[in-house]
């Protein structure tokens, strides 16, 4: 994964926007990204996320999160994801303090033709203090983004999340202190009732981030929210898009490693989605943090299956791109870890250490095609030399490939021949057939 990292660094520095073939968690992989927003435009899925950075002498407050700016990614398969650069800055909002970094979670929807973004800021001082929600105007859904000249008037926040009912009423919904909703006028810049507090929802605990759909009759209500010392995703449900909720489950745990998380829910081509963050780039720090995606699954009920986080998470692989297995569907109990390539920057990626004869690692959803392909390539150090083999859907399954590898500590590619030309998606597993130690970057079909 190192080398295909360096690339994508290269290019988004030259372009100023990155396209890579991942499909796997995190989504993003040469910067920090949270809270997204994610939004089905035409044929596309769109996703807003905040954007983390490090502070630095002057800009920023150290040790904790800082955000000058958003950016705007799109896909249309979930797996090849493009970076439009920066659609809204702090220092181009003339009602925003421009020396705050404080642009948290936002969001985005579409109206007559128009793309409405909402962010929250903090306020310069001509305007008093605290958090503020702006609204950006753009007539695609990549911008370019007009910030409006002043906030939302009544509002005052965070976290805004933007609905449009079917009868064509519009809510916002955002945090502070509490998750408040309310109707917004047409011109979907101003309000057209109260704020109001959302009841029954948790009464202990931090709530925020506020995500609202509807599927089946059922309007739902999630939020990440502290129950014991991090955020979980949990949700609530009503039969109006103000209520009254009924707390109704907790979609994904907390994680052990970030105390944050924040959420966005959606179907795109016939499957549900969970979009999400975590600190995967970022181990050791977590105010720099990762979008995710996992697919998401509802019972017979109406109720959200629980979503447990995977490095896999959605899209299809094509066999001919290099195939990142450390961003695996399941691994084998002993002989088998992922690690960093670089502990000191895991922007450049992750390895495979196979180390017990039989172990294992597994990889879905890889597009084979019509099935053309005669051999692969892998990506490998072993200083000991060993032998893998790639078997199809299942570990018993039929073998594809077998690939021997010479003694070497340094990368190297080695090619073999496939026993078989496969068609069509299948899932790949990895097994490690000797007792050798074998340390695995990509792999990929030619």
């Amino acid at each position: 994964m190192k080398h295909l990292s360096k690339i994508l660094v290269i290019i988004s520095l030259l372009a100023g926007t990155v396209k890579h073939t991942f499909g796997q968690n995190p989504l993003i992989m040469n910067q920090f990204t949270a809270d997204p927003s994610a939004r089905v435009f035409g044929d596309k899925i769109y996703v807003y996320p905040s954007h983390d950075i490090m502070a630095t002498t002057g800009k920023g407050r150290a040790g904790w999160f800082n955000m000058s700016d958003y950016h705007v990614f799109s896909s249309a398969n979930l797996t090849d994801w493009e970076d439009h650069g920066v659609i809204v800055s702090q220092d181009k909002v003339n009602w925003a303090d421009s020396t705050a970094y404080a642009m948290w979670a936002p969001d985005c929807i579409a109206r007559n033709g128009k793309y409405y973004f909402y962010f929250p800021a903090t306020v310069n001082v001509s305007l008093g203090r605290g958090f503020r929600i702006g609204v950006a105007v753009a007539d695609k859904p990549q911008g370019p983004f007009i910030p409006q000249s002043e906030p939302i008037k009544g509002v005052s926040g965070i976290d805004p999340n933007v609905f449009i009912d079917q009868d064509g009423q519009a809510y916002i919904y955002y945090a502070q202190g509490n998750i408040y909703g309310a109707k917004l006028k047409d011109n979907m810049v101003e309000l057209a009732s109260e704020p109001q507090i959302l009841g029954n929802l948790p009464d202990k605990g931090l709530k925020e981030g506020p995500y609202l759909f509807e599927r089946n009759g059922i309007y739902y209500l999630t939020y990440p929210h502290v129950e014991n010392k991090t955020e979980r995703l949990e949700y609530a449900t009503a039969t109006s898009p103000m209520g009254p909720f009924k707390f109704a489950g907790v979609i994904m745990k907390e994680s052990p490693n970030c105390w944050t998380n924040h959420q966005s829910i959606l179907p795109f081509k016939g499957q549900w989605y969970l979009f999400y963050h975590s600190n995967d780039l970022s181990p050791k720090f977590d105010k720099n943090r990762s979008i995710r995606a996992d697919s998401l699954f509802f019972n017979p009920d109406g109720t959200i299956r629980e979503v447990i986080p995977t490095l896999r998470g959605v899209g299809v692989t094509v066999a001919k791109s290099q195939i990142q297995i450390d961003r695996y569907s399941d691994i084998s109990k002993e002989g088998a870890i992922v690690t960093a390539i670089d502990t000191n920057n895991r922007m450049k990626g992750w390895q495979t250490e196979l180390s017990k004869k039989g172990a294992w690692i597994r990889y879905n959803a890889v597009d084979f095609g019509n099935g053309h392909l005669k051999n692969m390539a892998v990506m490998a150090s072993s200083p000991s030399g060993g032998i893998i083999e790639i078997r199809l859907d299942k570990a018993s399954g039929p073998p594809i490939s077998i690939t021997r590898f010479g003694k070497s500590g340094s990368w190297k590619t080695s090619k073999s021949l496939l026993l078989k030309t496969p068609s069509g998606k299948h899932d790949l597993f990895v097994i490690l057939k000797d007792a050798a130690s074998l340390r695995i970057d990509w792999l990929q079909f030619n």
